[in-house]
């Protein structure tokens, strides 16, 4: 998730263009489906073929690109069954991750949720979206390293750069979405912090599972089913 923040790393990096080029496509300035090249990719950002080969390699691994002999590399496409996958996945990891995060000790890091919930809250109030969608995507970083289960981070990391997509769009595309996520995330904060780990988990589940079904109909008819 902080790779959508990375942007002081080197472009001759791969995992500094891979995180370029990941935001591109979770903010859907790269549209699905939208076919990628080496050539195009090094000439845009200025650097040779072999930085732009593995951060493309690296997005293949995190199920953001496609790739088939002859046919070349693309922007994985999005789609009702994607979506309904993704998110089955997302709300058992989250909701154990959210539990887990309440069970922390750590206090000193549990109390930078109250600076994210009053972001929230502006970006909220101002009709920010897009600035909603980044601090809320903080909060859930902050969530997963509270958790201090490094498995279940790494299944997250993978799935999360998918999730993201449809994250975004449900905060960008409707208002209802990012209000109803502003009074749940509220309390689930609050059940962290306090360490309410079955209401958290609870709390999380829920939510991840009202917004699937809400956004189910618009996904399909704006990406298809297949």
């Amino acid at each position: 998730m902080d790779t959508l923040i990375r942007h002081d790393l080197s472009i001759a990096i791969p995992e500094g263009l891979a995180a370029l080029l990941e935001k591109e496509i979770i903010f859907g300035e790269l549209a699905p489906m939208a076919r990628l090249t080496e050539e195009e990719v090094a000439a845009r950002y200025g650097v040779s073929r072999s930085p732009v080969r593995e951060a493309l390699r690296l997005l293949e691994r995190d199920g953001l690109v496609l790739r088939a002999a002859r046919r070349g590399i693309w922007v994985a496409p999005l789609s009702l069954k994607d979506f309904d996958e993704v998110y089955t996945c997302r709300i058992e990891l989250e909701g154990i991750a959210a539990e887990q995060a309440a069970m922390s000790a750590d206090a000193e890091h549990k109390r930078e949720f109250a600076g994210l919930l009053e972001e929230l809250r502006s970006a909220h109030m101002r009709g920010d979206a897009r600035e909603f969608f980044l601090v809320d995507v903080r909060g859930s970083a902050l969530t997963y390293d509270l958790s201090g289960n490094r498995t279940l981070k790494r299944l997250l990391a993978s799935l999360d750069k998918q999730a993201l997509r449809y994250r975004f769009i449900g905060y960008t595309h409707n208002p209802q979405i990012v209000d109803i996520t502003m009074k749940h995330t509220a309390e689930i904060y609050e059940a962290i912090v306090s360490g309410q780990a079955a209401h958290a988990k609870s709390l999380t589940e829920h939510i991840i599972h009202y917004i699937w079904q809400f956004m189910r109909g618009a996904i399909a008819e704006s990406f298809g089913k297949e």
